[in-house]
């Protein structure tokens, strides 16, 4: 099933995120993602630059979609003209890609290490109009192409607020509701009851929200995206318990199974970050009792 049609019929969609493969063999992404075949709805993959190598996430879709993955094209619209993200969405659609993920800015994240770059709105404006022009079969300056294009679209939104959403978030995602959003991914969710608070805020939108779910094998981990990420983000009983646990693996698990659990009855669906661990994913949704086959 499309992704599209899973949010339409407001089913609980399971989406993950991997990276542009980079030193490894991309079959070796393929494999690992094997073991959780028709488990997913959809599967993103963020554009990537790091120590001046550039990875081509556009590629990395087209091999999803040839592996029968849905593939979901991530990219951000802060650094980018109208003509080059034209440029990117046109190559997406050529290749196959039929969803969008967009963020202003992104954070990133590469094995166990994550690189701080927090997102909070979307360039509407830029966005609305380059979707536009394709989808009635032309550029922005005016070439007739041989096709229509046209994505399911999401949209990133700061979800830690809990009931107390800025006015600024609530307008933002008005905005991208207005220009055709198919659902809103929140940012990674640890305080399941602060995320419902924050879900009665904006249900009013109509628009399936998707919480991000983050994969937490260590302590270290956690203290990490403290650090670096957002003070607070997560909870000190998730810290204790990766601390204390003679089984990390299991004690990982059970966390991811019961924040997933608690977010069943409150959005339509979860992203997860497993940060480099794609192999075991398996164990995670099995935990969870996430599409089983």
């Amino acid at each position: 099933m499309k992704l599209k049609d899973a949010l339409e019929q407001r089913k609980f969609v399971v989406t993950s995120e991997v990276q542009i493969p980079i030193d490894e063999d991309p079959q070796e992404l393929i494999k690992r993602l094997e073991l959780v075949r028709g488990r997913v709805d959809g599967v993103s993959v963020p554009e990537l630059e790091i120590e001046g190598i550039v990875g081509d996430s556009i590629k990395t879709c087209e091999l999803l979609k040839k592996n029968r993955f849905e593939s979901i094209y991530q990219t951000t619209t802060r650094d980018k003209s109208r003509p080059q993200l034209q440029k990117d969405l046109i190559n997406a659609h050529e290749v196959g890609v039929e969803n969008l993920l967009v963020f202003t800015e992104d954070y990133r994240i590469t094995g166990d290490s994550l690189q701080e770059m927090m997102f909070f709105h979307v360039d509407t404006g830029k966005l609305q109009s380059v979707l536009e022009h394709l989808k009635e079969g032309h550029t922005v300056d005016g070439r007739e192409l041989p096709y229509r294009a046209e994505f399911v679209i999401g949209s990133g939104v700061e979800s830690s607020w809990g009931k107390n959403v800025p006015e600024l978030e609530m307008k933002e995602m008005e905005e991208m509701t207005r220009i055709g959003a198919g659902y809103f991914l929140s940012t990674p969710v640890f305080d399941v009851a602060g995320f419902e608070k924050f879900m009665k805020q904006v249900n009013t939108f109509g628009i399936p929200v998707i919480a991000e779910v983050m994969i937490l094998r260590t302590a270290g981990m956690a203290q990490f995206l403290n650090r670096h990420l957002k003070s607070g983000l997560v909870p000190d009983w998730i810290i204790k318990k990766l601390a204390r646990a003679t089984d990390r693996e299991a004690a990982s698990i059970e966390i991811f199974a019961e924040i997933v659990t608690g977010l069943k009855d409150i959005c339509q669906g979860v992203h997860i970050i497993t940060i480099g661990a794609e192999d075991r994913l398996k164990l995670y949704l099995d935990a969870a009792k996430l599409k089983k086959l």
